[in-house]
This record gives C-alpha cells, structure tokens and sequence, in this order.
C-alpha cells in the first residue's frame, strides 16, 4: 500500500522569469476524482509565451496562480467515490482541460473549447497542474496509458501530439502527399514523427535555431531540413520539382514562416497553422483563391482523438520520449524552464522516480 504524504513540493510561475517551489497541502480526490503521483509533466512552448515570461492572459483565461504544468502524466494512488473506470495503480495521461462536461463542445470530446467560465480550468492554469509530487485530476480528463509507452511519452500526448495530430487529421496525411513543417520547436519535431509515421512520401522542415535542425536531421524525422531564408519558397519548390508541397504545417507562429508555408504550397493543397500568436500578411487572390488553396485553424484536440492518438503511436511504434533532450528533477525545476526559454533544446521534462533515469 503506497504511504501518501501530507505535504509535498510544487512550483508556480511568478511571472519574472523564474519558477519557485513551496509547499503545498497533498490534496484528497473528491467525487469523480483521483489523485495522481505525477511521474513526468513535460513544459509546453505556451508555458513560456503566456506564463513564465509575463502574466499574459486576463481573465478566467489567465494564470491564476496555481501550480504549473499542463502535460502531465502519472500514476493513480488514490480515488475518490463514484470513480467509473480508473482505479489505483493506474498509468494514465491527462488531457489538459477540464471542462463543465455539458456543454456542446464538451459533448464533442472538446474540453479546449469549454463556453462556460465557471467550470472550464486548465490544469497548470486555473487549477493546479503537474510541476509537483502528487496531482488532482478529474477522472473524465483520464487517458489509459499503455505499458508499451514511458510516462515521458504520455506526458507528450494531450498537448503537443494530440494538438498535431489533429491537425494532420484535418488536411490529411499520405504517401501522396510532400509536407512542409514551419517551425521545428517541439510541436514541429512532433509533427514530422507523426507525418512519417503517417506515411508522407517527403517531409520538409524549416527553423531558424541550428539546434533544432539538427535535431530533426539526427532522428531522421525530415527528409530535408533548411535554415529559414527569404529563397525557402525557391527552396522547396526545387526540391518538390518546382510545384511546392502537398500540405503544409505551421508550427512557429511566425509572421514569415507562416507566409512561406502558404506560398510553399502547391495549387489544390493544404495549409494547417497550429503556432499560436503572431500575424501573417498575404494577399488572397495569387496565394490563395487562384491556386484553389486551403488554410485550416487548428487548436488542441478531443479527448476520443487523444485515445486513438494513444492507440496509434503503439501500433506505429514511434517514441514521443525520443524528442526530449534534457530531463530534469523537481529541484531543478527553474533550471528546466530557463533551459526550454531559451529553445536551444528539444522537449523539456520534469521527471520522478524511474521516469528520470
């Protein structure tokens, strides 16, 4: 029987820069809930954006101050009354948003878009999240975590796939199809992984940072990797015999990049922007309506998506684990977050017990 302590450590976001740890209360789950001894929660590129720099949502949408982490992934070690379908022991991932569950968009699976301001929290957010020993969830937020996966890949699966992968859902992925990734941040390195597993007859993939190029190149996740230039457009049309991609991915949120994706996309193709933030110019008619083109929005996923997501990585036997570059213990938690700040990495995890090693 597993000992829980009263008390454990967390860390929050202040705002300047930096992550702090206190102490907070272990809590009890309540009705529907369980309690979670967090085994990885990996640091999403939002985190960074809107919490760790400066305080940039307002309203129910900011950070309200909890504990940080909304890609957490644990094991159960207790559960309050009228749990369903989890007990203790369980692995399990956590989608990152928990919404009212009565809502239209909550009965599509779609916690992201929750319209209710008084239930909708995201963990890491509005209620505490998995940058500490021990976590709440809601049992409706659970995922089952296969043993054929690590705790660090299933910390990976509800915010960074699972956003991906629906947006390779929406314009469709092949061995039709030549791909273009904008931005190979961690969403971007996600999105090849998934795009070769998907069957993409060529993947190509554009940042600015050496260190994610080489990355990308080492794991063989794109068959072509380039520095971000004005000639990218040039570029990929060279290497797709003058026509540009089939689809193309948006994952830097970059006004420029965005336009090469559009402007690097063949007559009849598609466009996914998935990077959050940021603006595009581009003029309509040459770029988009006279080469018959079209551009999808794309934010997070549904949780029904996210178990097939999990279903899916096992059967293509990829590794979501294989883009962390640097673990990290709960002590060092600062350390982590300047680290992923800087982007001179790939995923950054905070780890516990074997998830660490």
């Amino acid at each position: 029987m597993t000992t829980i302590p009263s008390t454990m450590l967390g860390a929050t976001l202040p705002g300047d820069s930096s992550a702090i740890l206190k102490t907070f209360d272990v809590p009890t789950p309540g009705h529907g809930q369980v309690l979670l001894k967090t085994k990885a929660s990996t640091i999403c590129g939002s985190d960074i954006r809107c919490i760790y720099h400066q305080h940039l949502g307002k309203g129910p949408e900011g950070y309200q101050g909890f504990i940080a982490g909304h890609e957490p992934c644990g094991q159960i070690v207790a559960t309050g009354p009228g749990c369903r379908r989890f007990g203790d022991g369980d692995r399990v991932i956590v989608y990152h948003i928990s919404g009212c569950g009565v809502c239209n968009d909550c009965r599509r699976g779609y916690m992201i878009s929750c319209t209710s301001q008084r239930y909708r929290k995201a963990y890491g957010w509005q209620r505490d999240g998995g940058m500490a020993e021990y976590l709440l969830a809601d049992e409706k937020d659970l995922v089952a975590l296969p043993d054929q996966l690590s705790y660090v890949d299933g910390a990976q699966v509800a915010c960074g796939f699972g956003t991906v992968y629906e947006g390779l859902e929406k314009v469709g992925i092949s061995g039709n199809d030549a791909v273009l990734i904008t931005g190979l941040g961690p969403v971007g390195l996600a999105t090849a992984m998934l795009c070769k597993a998907m069957g993409a007859d060529q993947v190509i993939g554009i940042d600015v940072i050496d260190q994610r190029l080489q990355i990308a190149a080492d794991l063989q996740l794109c068959d072509h990797v380039l520095k971000a230039d004005p000639q990218n457009v040039q570029q990929v049309r060279d290497l797709t015999n003058g026509h540009g991609v089939e689809r193309a991915i948006d994952c830097s949120a970059h006004h420029e990049a965005r336009a090469t994706a559009i402007r690097a996309t063949r007559k009849w193709g598609s466009i996914v922007m998935i990077g959050e933030g940021g603006t595009v110019a581009f003029n309509p008619s040459p770029d988009i309506i006279h080469d018959q083109k079209t551009i999808h929005g794309s934010w997070v996923t549904s949780i029904w998506k996210m178990e097939e997501l999990v279903e899916r990585i096992v059967r293509w036997n990829i590794r979501p684990e294989q883009l962390v570059t640097h673990r990290f213990a709960l002590a060092d938690v600062d350390k982590a977050y300047a680290l992923m700040a800087t982007g001179q990495c790939g995923k950054v995890a905070v780890c516990f017990d074997e998830a660490l090693a």
